[in-house]
């Protein structure tokens, strides 16, 4: 696969606004993107063209967009799709960040496609973008078992994972940053590989 270096790449993370829902495990695309965010010294606007906060700025001479849907996560295709469509950036220069159930907490995907899965907020960014062929990086958040799953993603992190959390979000954080200045398969290979067990999260 090529490299999504362009002049314009745009990270999308996926989540619900407001305060309630900060901390909670549907918002772990929000986080991500966030983090980078102030990584970088960029300040977050609310634009109601797009229905999404939104910075840019430059990253090693790349234009680098990041967007928070703030239409809620069910509605999140919506604000996605204006916004490519406004700045005429092609889907391939597209990454979705979001919560991923069927991945323990802790472990990372990064996908160039595939189904839904079930996620709401994927179910909208195809049912908008017309296609399922776009990256995408699912952040795990681990499975509800026997409770209800619309309850377990809007519940907040328990507090080993809020332990674990900054962590994670990082990890999440740099390989939004390797997209920027490596091929997409270098950084596959590095990101969908198993954690080896003195790396995993929570181990001393």
């Amino acid at each position: 696969m090529t490299h999504l270096q362009s002049s314009n790449i745009v990270f999308a993370g996926l989540g619900n606004p407001g305060v309630q829902y900060q901390l909670t495990r549907h918002n772990m695309g929000y986080l991500v993107v966030q983090t980078l965010g102030r990584k970088m010294g960029w300040y977050f606007k609310e634009d109601r063209r797009f229905n999404a906060l939104i910075t840019k700025g430059l990253i090693d001479g790349t234009t680098v967009h990041l967007i928070q849907p703030t239409t809620f996560m069910n509605l999140s295709g919506v604000a996605i799709q204006r916004y490519l469509d406004f700045f005429k950036i092609d889907i391939s220069r597209l990454v979705v960040v979001i919560d991923d159930v069927a991945l323990p907490f802790g472990e990372l995907r990064l996908k160039p496609t595939g189904s839904a899965g079930g996620h709401n907020g994927l179910k909208s960014v195809q049912a908008h973008l017309n296609t399922s062929h776009y990256m995408r990086l699912r952040m795990g958040i681990g499975h509800p078992g026997e409770s209800v799953l619309s309850d377990y993603v809007l519940d907040p992190f328990r507090k080993e994972e809020l332990e674990q959390l900054e962590t994670f979000v990082g990890r999440g954080v740099e390989v939004l940053e390797r997209l920027i200045k490596e091929s997409v398969s270098q950084v596959m290979n590095a990101v969908n590989t198993k954690p080896q067990k003195n790396i995993t999260l929570g181990d001393e």
